[in-house]
């Protein structure tokens, strides 16, 4: 079966949207999932992979009836067989929050059971140039680019018109020899950060390029402000990529965690501290807050960060469930209030059970990917907890991905 419908062209009447970037289409019995298309319309296709017996990929290549949300693309490089970087730039932005919130209510109504509804609320900006760090291949002659949707290959830009100009002008138009890729990413007072990586993603040489060094701060971090503070992070180190996005989701995460005076915050994946030190002032001095991150890096930045805040500290180490353990043992006692913010893959069984034990009042849970967030809620209402707030907000315009604020609470408060 491998390979066996990999460049037919057919057509298809295309179904709902689909966690991923696509939407569901069939064609003889089979599931094809079809990017470069919307809900609605029909379009021919083209296979571009087919390795399972069960569906296959394709992409829209012909429009026969268009969708009343579909628009021209604003980038020159997006379409099928371009860059990958971008899912929705055929479609208009309202359309996708819209589709992005759908996505969301589906995930949580096939992972954990749930019926949820949401508007995907959008930030202010735009739906281009937003992006204020990045990752940009580079191929065999040092030509920077983006790669199409799973490939390795690269394709060659001139620009991105979703990425803010200065990181465009940094990396783009020139050559990288014997790079693999290059990260940049430009902070809150225009400094430019660029990151060489080898093939294997190992970071070569870091140059930064600020319009004002500043007094008493690490010539490699990045200057931030979020929640009425300043940040430093490393720089091309994690920051939430659109400029508006970490003052939206510490507006969020602070609300539902509404902290009092006294109470103890458990901060994980913490970073450099953002919303763990957003959330301080909330507890007081005779309340405590405990950030705790793996990167040492990040570490060093949000210890830096937090100086001023002598309820809150830093803890350097993984967040699996037996360090997790150990750290609760540890404190004084129970968290108030957890606050996590983990990578696209969630949390994980073994934490969430974990969290779900530890007698918080609430759990505040920060996620980048729907799919793994309704997995995780599902651990959590195995044990008893509901979820009592949910908010999206589009911070990747004219990509697939919505960022995600749940509120949980045991289900007996």
């Amino acid at each position: 079966m491998a390979d066996g419908w990999v460049g037919e062209r057919f057509e298809v009447t295309v179904g709902p949207v689909a966690h991923g970037g696509h939407c569901v289409a069939r064609h003889e019995g089979r599931v094809v999932f079809v990017r470069h298309a919307l809900p609605g319309e029909r379009v021919v296709v083209v296979v571009t992979e087919d390795r399972h017996p069960g569906y296959c990929r394709a992409d829209a290549v012909e429009v026969l009836d268009p969708s009343p949300d579909r628009v021209e693309r604003p980038c020159p490089y997006s379409g099928p067989g371009k860059c990958g970087g971008c899912d929705w730039q055929h479609v208009a932005p309202e359309a996708q929050r819209r589709l992005k919130g759908d996505v969301v209510t589906e995930q949580f109504a096939r992972l954990a059971g749930m019926d949820v509804s949401l508007d995907v609320e959008e930030l202010p900006g735009g739906p281009l140039r937003w992006r204020s760090r990045a990752r940009f291949a580079v191929d065999r002659s040092g030509r920077p680019g983006l790669r199409p949707h799973r490939s390795r290959d690269v394709v060659v830009l001139d620009d991105c018109p979703i990425t803010v100009q200065p990181a465009v002008d940094a990396v783009l138009g020139r050559t990288w020899d014997g790079a693999g890729a290059v990260d940049v990413a430009v902070d809150s007072v225009g400094g430019v950060t660029t990151t060489r990586l080898d093939r294997r993603g190992h970071a070569q040489s870091t140059r930064v390029v600020r319009p004002d060094a500043g007094a008493g701060r690490d010539d490699q971090r990045a200057e931030r402000r979020a929640w009425h503070r300043d940040w430093q992070v490393e720089g091309t180190g994690f920051w939430q990529v659109h400029p508006a996005a970490a003052d939206a989701l510490v507006g969020a995460v602070a609300g539902f965690a509404a902290v009092s005076a006294g109470e103890r915050v458990l901060d994980l994946y913490a970073g450099a501290g953002l919303f763990g030190g957003s959330l301080a002032p909330g507890v007081g001095p005779e309340g405590q807050v405990v950030c705790v991150e793996y990167d040492a890096g990040a570490c060093a930045a949000a210890a830096d960060n937090l100086s001023d805040l002598p309820q809150a500290e830093v803890w350097q180490g993984a967040v699996d469930a037996e360090g997790l353990g150990e750290l609760l043992a540890e404190l004084p006692g129970a968290p108030d209030v957890v606050v996590l913010d983990p990578p696209r893959a969630g949390a994980g069984r073994e934490v969430s059970a974990v969290l779900a034990d530890s007698g918080a009042r609430a759990v505040v849970y920060v996620a980048c990917d729907p799919a793994s967030l309704a997995r995780d809620v599902a651990v959590f209402a195995d044990a008893g907890w509901t979820v009592a707030g949910l908010r999206a907000f589009d911070a990747f315009p004219m990509t697939a991905h919505v960022e995600c604020v749940a509120l949980l609470v045991p289900a007996a408060r």
